[in-house]
């Protein structure tokens, strides 16, 4: 019996299938013996049969061919608008963000503020709801912009806001 192989990469399958086809092995067949060394899961029998089909046809590359995929909003132009915006209010938010950037969802804006500029969140805070007197979470994500400045020539921030303060919102622990 055979030695099975677990993890083998999808080009040394269609290797295999290159090679067994140069020889004229049916494509039934190379099913069988890959199944066989790379086990049952290895590669589905219609694969096998489209692979051989693609080399019948001329195809020699055994990789993947590059797929364009969904274009990126975030380009470098972008990016420096977003960085720029960040370093006149260093207490921004997400939502002032938006509000200076009405065709980026939120979601893109807070991508590339953590992604592409390396900030990083560090504080949340509550707000008192003054009618109800319930603990609301308010729309207050400070971002640490130390650690970009230091590496740069920026003057020097504090390393995180505090917008209670600034809010007249008490302090909660």
């Amino acid at each position: 019996m055979f030695k099975t192989t677990e993890g083998a990469t999808d080009c040394e399958i269609r290797s295999v299938i290159r090679f067994l086809n140069a020889r004229n092995v049916l494509p039934s067949e190379i099913h069988h013996h890959i199944c066989q060394v790379y086990g049952d899961n290895a590669m589905s029998d219609g694969m096998v049969r489209k692979w051989v089909r693609m080399f019948n046809e001329g195809r020699e590359n055994v990789h993947d061919e590059a797929q364009s995929g969904r274009p990126s909003l975030v380009n470098d132009d972008l990016v420096r608008k977003v960085n720029e915006r960040v370093y006149d209010d260093r207490h921004f938010t997400i939502s002032d963000l938006s509000l200076h950037f009405p065709q980026i969802s939120g979601t893109l804006l807070y991508d590339i503020v953590s992604s592409h500029l390396g900030y990083r969140k560090v504080c949340t805070m509550g707000a008192q709801d003054a009618h109800r007197g319930a603990q609301k979470t308010a729309c207050c994500m400070c971002f640490d912009i130390s650690d970009a400045l230091s590496q740069g020539t920026r003057r020097h921030v504090e390393p995180y806001c505090d917008r209670r303060q600034d809010m007249g919102v008490p302090y909660h622990t």
